[in-house]
């Protein structure tokens, strides 16, 4: 038997947090590593003792096998938790970490390395029984046409040590066999560090179970029971639940035989899953292990009521089982929802930043990992989620509609959500009926289910958050006035001469008018579009409100006869108002605006902080709509940054390997109209 005194955990975020809760109860000490991106979150603060990773990329820090055991050794820590992601199963790792006397948290080096590969892992599993897709390996588009050839197309070009959704491809036929195979082994190599790939047959809108599996030292191996991961983007879980809404007994038996037979064969030993993908019919092929703990193991700590996150301790120290990890029953649903820092509207584009406030109220039977808190800066160098959200409920559709309440009420300023694309999952009657795939996303537009979950169109919403936000920014005036601070704003001897206030909210501008009374209530009307019409009075098409009360904070406005209480977050020149309308943020439109740098027209900008990978075209090249002009990787994905239309590259502003910041000018393309015409004569 080995006791654990002193714990590294070899991440970051929000499952260095987790991992730090369970050994403090456990009475171990906890030890953080940080790169200097990482320096100020929370996680650092709340371990035991902190070792800084000097760097910001991950390969400089939390990949960086040496780096960290020279941790270890600084701190005196005699064992290390890897997480998930990262060096989580990377076997040469773990068997560094045993040379070194430490205890490795995980399964041992060679059941990882079994799993290692994905291609491999398919033919062991296939000699034991567990039924797989069949593919093969793949080098170039050749050998992609012939896997077609035996398998059909559509196929899953997949990196053989990838995962968590990365390094995953879909190609419909031969004529995208090059690009795909060129792209994805690209990502692998970069998050990965391997190139190798291979593909397999693609099913059509399949369902994605997992099964968890435990396994200790002394011969026993169980499962837990199976998580539904089936609500994915760009083949990542969004929406995972516990127990899946499809699976019957005998197939959750099946499943479950089927992984205990996997684990076995592998001589896995602690807290892994494996993973399925289930056709229409029922049938359900093996897609791989994880090595490691998964994102959404909150689900089945829910059901189950067990600490994977203990168990995986005990049974690194030699430990058995417990008889309520052998003996573990299903009670109630759980459901976890994946609030990112993304940009939905923009094809889920991962957005970096400070977080100015994060308010997610957990509760009983709500459950809330995080690995930020407001004021959290959101780097660019990792992954972008916020937080884990995770509601239990004794059945399904009352646990969705607690997980989507909970989200509907947190305050998220700052920075682009997904939030509102969750709730709108969540509340869509194919969801709420259990029919849910790997298709969801495709088959519902990801901007209508965010635009559904924040309310819809919203035109009251946006006008009403606007009164708030200017009668919130007009209590804040008075309650800073360092003289005659009883007074209403803007005091003037005709009392009901109206002030204004514009702000833009996405692309709409809106214009308030108020009139304030002298016992702090107010009348206000919304005029929609351009600030230049001015008038005393409200005008036909304008909504008319009044304010109840007003404070810098929370602002009571009064919509025919009902009173909406709308919570106001003022930051600098901006306002996010919450309410049960939705959300809103609102920008105030200088009314006496000083010019600024002008950009050249047709100036392409980066949309987030990143580094520049691939530039594809030079200046005075030819371009289309919707051509890719450049790759910028960032958070450990590449995006493509696209053409706005047709026209000329006028100017390349970056080379591969820059690293740029949101915002910053990458090209400038001259719309074609303006290309072809002949230059000025002067």
């Amino acid at each position: 038997m080995t006791s654990i005194s002193r714990l590294l955990v070899a991440n970051r975020g929000e499952i260095a947090r987790r991992i730090f809760r369970t050994a403090r109860s456990l009475g171990i000490d906890t030890v953080a590593v940080y790169s200097d991106a990482d320096a100020g979150s929370p996680f650092v603060s709340e371990a035991d003792v902190a070792v800084r990773l000097p760097g910001t990329s991950a390969a400089d820090t939390y990949l960086s096998s040496d780096a960290l055991l020279e941790a270890a050794r600084r701190s005196a820590a005699d064992a290390i938790h890897p997480g998930y992601g990262f060096l989580s199963e990377n076997a040469a790792f773990a068997r560094s970490c045993g040379e070194a006397g430490l205890v490795f948290v995980g399964p041992p080096p060679e059941a990882m390395e079994a799993m290692g590969s994905k291609l491999a892992a398919k033919e062991l599993m296939s000699a034991h029984g567990v039924p797989v897709l069949p593919g093969g390996t793949v080098n170039d588009a050749a050998d992609l046409v012939a896997v077609a050839a035996r398998c059909g197309w559509p196929l899953l070009v997949k990196a053989a040590y990838g995962g968590g959704g990365r390094g995953m491809r879909a190609v419909a036929g031969p004529e995208d066999a090059e690009a795909v195979i060129e792209s994805t082994r690209r990502e692998a190599l970069g998050a990965f560090g391997d190139g190798t790939l291979f593909a397999e047959r693609l099913v059509h809108a399949p369902r994605h179970i997992e099964v968890q599996v435990l396994a200790d030292d002394h011969g026993t191996v169980v499962h837990l029971f199976e998580r539904e991961c089936s609500i994915q983007r760009r083949f990542q879980k969004v929406i995972e639940e516990s127990p899946s809404p499809a699976v019957s007994a005998e197939l959750r038996a099946a499943l479950g035989e089927a992984s205990v037979s996997a684990a076995r064969a592998i001589g896995y030993r602690g807290a892994g899953t494996v993973e399925f993908v289930v056709d229409e019919e029922g049938g359900f092929f093996f897609l791989e292990v994880n090595t490691r703990l998964q994102v959404e193991h909150p689900v089945t700590e829910a059901v189950t009521g067990l600490d994977l996150v203990a168990l995986q301790l005990l049974i690194a120290e030699g430990s058995p089982l417990p008889p309520e990890a052998v003996g573990a029953r299903i009670r109630g649903h759980a459901i976890e929802a994946r609030l990112y820092a993304e940009d939905v509207a923009a094809g889920f584009l991962p957005v970096a930043g400070t977080l100015a406030r994060c308010v997610i109220e957990a509760g009983e039977f709500v459950r809330v990992d995080s690995g930020v808190e407001s004021g959290s800066v959101v780097p660019p160098y990792y992954d972008a989620m916020i937080a884990k959200v995770i509601a239990w409920a004794p059945n399904r559709s009352e646990a969705a509609r607690r997980l989507a309440s909970t989200l509907e009420r947190a305050q998220l300023h700052g920075l682009a959500t997904n939030r509102d694309l969750l709730v709108g999952v969540l509340r869509h009657p194919e969801f709420v009926a259990g029919r849910t795939d790997t298709a969801f996303l495709d088959r519902h537009d990801p901007v209508a289910l965010q635009q559904a979950g924040s309310g819809g169109a919203g035109d009251e919403r946006s006008a009403v958050h606007a009164v708030a936000a200017a009668l919130s920014a007009q209590a804040a005036r008075r309650a800073a006035a360092p003289v005659q601070g009883g007074l209403p704003s803007g005091w003037r001897n005709v009392p009901d001469l109206p002030q204004r206030i514009s702000y833009r909210e996405a692309a709409e501008e809106l214009t308030v008018h108020y009139v304030v009374a002298p016992d702090g209530s107010a009348a206000a009307w919304v005029r929609r579009g351009p600030a230049g019409d001015w008038s005393i009075g409200a005008l036909e098409g304008d909504l008319l409100v009044s304010v109840a009360a007003a404070r810098p904070d929370v602002v009571d406005v009064v919509v025919d006869g009902t009173d909406v209480r709308a919570a106001v977050h003022l930051l600098e020149s901006t306002a996010y108002v919450d309410s049960p309308l939705g959300h809103s943020t609102l920008v105030e439109i200088p009314r006496y605006p000083v010019p600024g740098e002008l950009l050249a027209e047709g100036s392409l900008l980066s949309p987030m902080p990143g580094t520049v990978t691939r530039v594809l075209v030079a200046a005075g090249d030819e371009v289309t709509r919707g051509a890719v002009l450049l790759i910028l990787e960032a958070m450990k994905m590449e995006h493509p940054v696209r053409s706005p239309g047709h026209g000329t590259v006028r100017e390349i502003g970056v080379e591969a390997g820059s690293q740029v910041e949101a915002g910053e000018v990458l090209a400038v393309i001259a719309p074609a109209a303006v290309a072809a015409e002949p230059p000025a004569n002067h």
